[in-house]
C-alpha cells in the first residue's frame, strides 16, 4: 500500500519559517520524482515545487521560488519542504505526492501518489 504521510505544518507568524516532511513507502521512492502541491480553500490546488529522483533537477512556483527549497532524503525514503519569509498568501493545505516517473512535472495530474495534506497557517 502507498503512503505518503506528511508533517511539519502549523500556524506560524508573517516572516517566520517552516519545515514539511513527507515520509513515503509503497514504491520505489528513489526512483520517483517527488512534489509538493498546495490548495488554499475556494482556490484549485497549485504546484509549489518538485524534484527528481537524484534531486539534480528542481522546480519551483515563481510564488515561492527563493523562499522555499525542495530536498529529499532516498536513504529514509522522505521528502522534505523548507519554508522561510512565509507570507499569509501562502496559507493552505500542502500535499506531498509522487509520480511513477523520476522526471519532474508541474501539473496535478503527472503525480500517481497523493499524501493527506498538513495545513498551513500563516497569521499574525
Amino acid at each position: 500500500e502507498v503512503q505518503l504521510v506528511e508533517s511539519g505544518g502549523g500556524l506560524v507568524q508573517p516572516g517566520g519559517s517552516l519545515r514539511l516532511s513527507c515520509a513515503a513507502s509503497g514504491f520505489t521512492f528513489s526512483t520517483s520524482a517527488m512534489g509538493w502541491f498546495r490548495q488554499a480553500p475556494g482556490k484549485e490546488r497549485e504546484f509549489v515545487a518538485a524534484i527528481s529522483m537524484s534531486g539534480g533537477d528542481i522546480s519551483y512556483a515563481d510564488s515561492v521560488k527563493g523562499r522555499f527549497t525542495i530536498s529529499r532524503d532516498n536513504a529514509k525514503n522522505t521528502v522534505y519542504l523548507q519554508m522561510n519569509s512565509l507570507k499569509p498568501e501562502d496559507t493552505a493545505v500542502y500535499y506531498c505526492t509522487g509520480r511513477r516517473a523520476s522526471f519532474i512535472r508541474t501539473m496535478p495530474d503527472n503525480y500517481d501518489y497523493w499524501g493527506q495534506g498538513t495545513q498551513v497557517t500563516v497569521s499574525s
